[in-house]
């Protein structure tokens, strides 16, 4: 069901020129605790925990999370392609660094604008521009 829901999210990226999507835990307050409504990263992931963000591309799909969720992270991310990125353990990579993997001349990244901070976004920005200098 998961792969499934990736797929899907694919074809609409690919419908609008999307390199890659990035789908955060939050809501258009930053609340602590999420109304149903905004669980995007969890419906598209599968992985219930509270902290975490997604990113989709055409080829790959990673959960980034702190090691409050690994174990959990691992287990429900199982069932599915998602690969599972761990916040501060030095042999994974950050989401910038992925993107710039995935992405050497810089891709076409998108993001639901009314969930994601402004100080998110320019963190994002700044420092993938930063890795790709």
């Amino acid at each position: 069901m998961i792969n499934e829901r990736i797929s899907k999210l694919r074809k609409m990226m690919a419908k609008r020129n999307i390199d890659a999507y990035i789908v955060p835990s939050s809501d258009p307050h930053q609340s602590e605790y999420l109304a149903d409504y905004y669980k995007t990263r969890e419906f598209i992931t599968g992985f219930t925990g509270s902290a975490g963000t997604a990113v989709i591309t055409n080829k790959k799909s990673g959960l980034w999370t702190d090691g409050r969720y690994f174990i959990q992270a691992a287990k429900e991310l199982a069932v599915g392609e998602v690969e599972l990125y761990k916040i501060g353990v030095p042999e994974s990579i950050s989401i910038e660094e992925f993107l710039l993997q995935e992405f050497p001349n810089r891709g076409r990244i998108a993001f639901d604008g009314n969930n994601t901070s402004v100080a998110e976004y320019e963190n994002l920005i700044k420092n993938y521009l930063i890795l790709n200098l």
